[in-house]
């Protein structure tokens, strides 16, 4: 069992009612006729298509629920325009559930440059448009106007991320709780199988959504207690931030909405504190006012034990799309479909990633015996299997049972990373139950290959040759994708990366073991571009690097400001939320807004473009780098446009009234005709 000095209450199955599996969760009444039901206790409603397997949210929730004993059924990406979709099960006896899928609806249909997406990997046939924007809201919205009367629970990763008042990149924007615009009742975030469980017992016992104040990772609006003292963040004339302890039971309370909304500066203050309240081990309850009401936010879930993830996976799925899909390809199905996680959280702390915020940073882990009984299911029960493996991690791939080597410190700690600005000594990084799970899964009958597909934290690798060593001879297949994300220390810093030389030293071992193995792989690198705190001096640079290491990106990643990242904030607020922010102390951070500079960064990226040098020759005058432009391998770009490329340089710029060119503004660079 995980060593952990924070403790659940009860063991997730402790209220357990096992009773027949149904197939599939029914979405149809002619599917509850079959199972002899005349209504549900629950209906889940989600964005996705709905796959039976533990890599989609409302499987996982939705199996989970039918253990404790209820009826469950399933709406799948309902047509949003009326409530009659969301009667098709009838009315629910305990509550609705709703989710927007296992992705955010607006990163999932739009682009980083805010442009519309055609497919979905989500959908049958990849099919875009089946979901609408930001659709747990509108989900809700039509659930209430369904049955009025029936308990609203939002969960999923779409709520879970727009928890607080957020900015939206999609609306350039502070939006207030999800919560609020969905008028739901309670809203369960991060990973809710033990929050879920409670609320649906609870409820289905008689009480009320509102009497259920005091499960962990629950958010709902209510009073301060009158018994409870508030810590004050919102002052943000004061260095204190609410991280002051009191005794007794206390709560912080965050700038409000309205503050968020007209002070940047206060924004970045929420968010701090909000992911420094992050450690289920020592985190406070959480008030940010919304108008006339309080949002309130109780800490963390107490993550699951081995012993609890182990029940969770062992549920009975079918481990395929519903029925209803019939020959429909589902591509985020057929990615998966072979693959196999063995844990959940990160605590790399990335600013721009959600993992952290939503799943945590304390690493769940299955155990191995779970892990090779779905090995064995896949093997045996999913048509097409040939023995392939095609992935084995979470995410992330080599995070599995590290863990904090003092319960007692991790209980206490609040930093938001355990690898920056460099691996905790508190921190064990063995790989060796790692390694022994590799060969465990390889000496299965029937596998024949084991793929190592997630992304791989290289700082951490480079602890263990042996683990480099195992990776490259039995795990990788050509290339192995990893994510420096930049090469400056500037923008580095800004994503609480390590610098290139840990990846530069990671190189060097992968190429000796795959020299030793006789293999000729490679490393694929991953790059941001337009990230926080990224001047076009560090876009520069990174092109020079790549140059140099012959490295030519065929698709390149652009900030995407996600909702709840500390990169968003301080992509939102021009402040960074891992210092201290108070009136007049802030550290600045330069935010790349203009989709011109956002473009130059991307070109910066793709160098070897034809069509981008027009626009990097232009900016290479402007930096006063014109020994850049040549046909010298030391240069970034030719002098002279090859015939037939370069579409950019023959557009004309757009001429605003009064027949003056328009200019635009890259940071510290005017680049003009």
């Amino acid at each position: 069992m995980d060593t952990q000095i924070i403790t659940a209450e009860k063991p997730l199955m402790a209220q357990a009612r096992p009773r027949k599996p149904a197939p599939f969760l029914p979405m149809s009444r002619d599917e509850m006729n079959a199972l002899g039901w005349d209504a549900c206790d629950i209906v889940l409603v989600t964005g996705d298509a709905y796959v039976d397997h533990p890599s989609f949210g409302m499987a996982i929730i939705g199996r989970l629920l039918e253990a404790q004993g209820f009826r469950v059924g399933i709406i799948s990406q309902p047509d949003w325009h009326s409530a009659e979709p969301f009667k098709a099960l009838g009315k629910p006896r305990v509550f609705f559930g709703v989710t927007g899928g296992n992705m955010d609806s607006m990163v999932n249909r739009y682009t980083a440059d805010r442009r519309l997406r055609h497919d979905d990997a989500y959908t049958a046939g990849g099919e875009g448009g089946k979901r609408p924007d930001r659709c747990t809201i509108v989900y809700a919205q039509r659930c209430r106007e369904a049955f009025k009367d029936v308990p609203i629970v939002l969960g999923g990763i779409e709520a879970s991320l727009r928890r607080i008042a957020h900015y939206d990149y999609w609306s350039d924007k502070v939006r207030r709780s999800v919560l609020a615009d969905a008028k739901a009742d309670l809203l369960l975030y991060g990973n809710a199988e033990r929050a879920v469980v409670e609320v649906a017992n609870r409820l289905a016992a008689g009480e009320a959504p509102r009497e259920l104040d005091d499960i962990r990772g629950v958010a709902l609006f209510r009073r301060v207690p009158e018994d409870y003292s508030e810590l004050h963040a919102d002052d943000l004339d004061s260095a204190d931030e609410g991280a002051s302890r009191k005794p007794g039971a206390t709560v912080i309370r965050l700038p409000g909405l309205e503050q968020v909304e007209q002070d940047r500066e206060a924004y970045a203050r929420a968010s701090r504190v909000l992911h420094r309240e992050s450690n289920p081990g020592n985190a406070r309850p959480l008030v940010q006012r919304h108008g006339d009401r309080d949002l309130w936010l109780n800490p963390p879930p107490i993550p699951l034990t081995t012993e609890e993830m182990d029940a969770v996976y062992d549920l009975p799925y079918a481990r395929a799309p519903h029925p209803s899909y019939g020959e429909a390809k589902i591509p985020a199905w057929e990615m998966i479909k072979f693959s196999v996680t063995i844990m959940r959280g990160c605590f790399g702390g990335c600013t721009f990633c959600s993992i952290t915020e939503h799943e945590g940073r304390i690493i769940q882990n299955r155990s191995e015996g779970s892990i090779l009984r779905e090995i064995e299911k896949i093997r045996d029960k999913t048509p097409g299997f040939t023995g392939v493996i095609s992935d084995i991690g979470g995410p992330t791939a080599n995070m599995y049972r590290m863990a904090c080597k003092d319960p007692k410190v991790e209980a206490a700690c609040r930093r938001p990373s355990c690898v920056f600005p460099e691996i905790c000594p508190n921190l064990n990084t063995s790989h060796d139950d790692l390694i022994r799970l590799y060969r465990k899964v390889r000496e299965t009958k029937g596998i024949k290959k084991v793929m190592v597909a997630s992304g791989v934290r290289y700082d951490l690798a480079v602890e263990s040759p042996e683990y480099i060593k195992e990776l490259v001879t039995h795990h990788v297949g050509g290339y192995l994708k990893i994510a420096p994300e930049h090469t400056e220390r500037g923008p580095l810093d800004k994503m609480m990366k390590p610098g290139i030389g840990a990846y530069n030293r990671f190189k060097r071992m992968f190429d000796a073991a795959a020299e030793q193995a006789g293999k000729k792989y490679y490393l694929i690198p991953y790059f941001i571009a337009a990230h926080p705190g990224t001047t076009d001096e560090d876009m520069m640079n990174l092109a020079l690097w790549l140059k140099k290491n012959r490295y030519r990106a065929d698709q390149v990643q652009t900030f995407l400001p996600s909702p709840m990242a500390t990169a968003t904030a301080m992509y939102h607020t021009g402040v960074n939320p891992l210092r201290g922010v108070r009136h007049g102390g802030s550290d600045k951070v330069e935010a790349i807004k203009g989709l011109r500079q956002r473009r130059l960064h991307k070109a910066f990226l793709r160098y070897h473009d034809p069509d981008n040098w027009p626009v990097l020759r232009d900016a290479l005058r402007e930096m006063g780098r014109t020994d850049l432009i040549g046909s010298r391998p030391d240069q970034l770009v030719p002098a002279h446009q090859p015939p037939g490329t370069g579409k950019a340089a023959g557009t004309k710029r757009p001429v605003r009234p009064g027949g003056k060119t328009q200019r635009f503004t890259t940071k510290g660079v005017r680049l003009m005709k």
